[in-house]
């Protein structure tokens, strides 16, 4: 893009001192991982594509289902029953057809998640499991990449940093995922559609600080109470 065209798009980003043009090519040649194309997966995904992130990958080898577009904003009715990528894609070509964003249909594994995950620069998880957090948070460990995590559940939710910068992982956190029997999740306790926006938007909003070398959390977890509207950040 010309350096009139980056301005007239993102002026109000180039505006604060503290991006200016050069944070502003630091996004758009910036390149981002999002595993799942959900509920927080959606906010993540429309907000960095209006950044101008460079190049997003979305991996997710769920379909749309009409049960999830109270909070998976970027999908729509006709999206049902098609893969989330695909509908991810399409989206963001409508949005910002300067962001190339890379379809990945499968599920994140063992055996592909170190070398899915080692060509972007950062890697936000934006998954519904246990087994995937640990997963990728370890593949992060192991390829060197910084780490977004967020969770959410009812009115609640989580957001941290992890990996960046030699700051701790989810396993200093967390070392174990809790047992199967012990796990609450959307599909049988259920969220508000809203709280998914809201968390998703700051998972986007740290990314962006990453990517354009602004102050970010270290080793602290932000606790979202939104049926109480309470944030709480704990140090670990």
């Amino acid at each position: 893009m010309k350096n009139e065209d980056i301005f007239a798009r993102y002026s109000r980003q180039i505006f604060i001192d503290e991006v200016g043009l050069e944070g502003q090519r630091k996004i758009m040649a910036s390149k981002v991982l999002i595993v799942g194309a959900g509920g927080l997966g959606s906010p993540v995904i429309q907000y960095l594509a209006a950044a101008g992130v460079g190049t997003l990958g979305v991996a997710d080898f769920d379909q749309v289902e009409l049960h999830n577009l109270n909070r998976q904003v970027i999908h729509k009715e006709q999206s049902v029953g098609k893969s989330k990528v695909s509908s991810a894609a399409e989206f963001v070509k409508k949005l910002n057809h300067h962001v190339h964003c890379i379809e990945i249909e499968e599920k994140i594994e063992p055996s592909n998640a170190e070398q899915i995950l080692s060509g972007y620069d950062m890697v936000i998880d934006c998954s519904d499991n246990f087994s995937t957090r640990y997963l990728i948070n370890d593949s992060c460990v192991i390829v060197k990449k910084p780490l977004i995590y967020g969770s959410i559940l009812e009115f609640s939710g989580q957001v941290a940093i992890f990996n960046h910068k030699g700051s701790k992982n989810l396993r200093d956190l967390f070392p174990e995922p809790p047992f199967n029997e012990d796990i609450p999740d959307c599909d049988s306790l259920g969220v508000l559609g809203t709280l998914p926006g809201i968390v998703g938007s700051m998972m986007a909003n740290l990314s962006l600080h990453i990517i354009t070398d602004l102050p970010v959390p270290i080793n602290q977890m932000t606790l979202i109470d939104t049926f109480n509207w309470r944030f709480q950040s704990v140090d670990f």
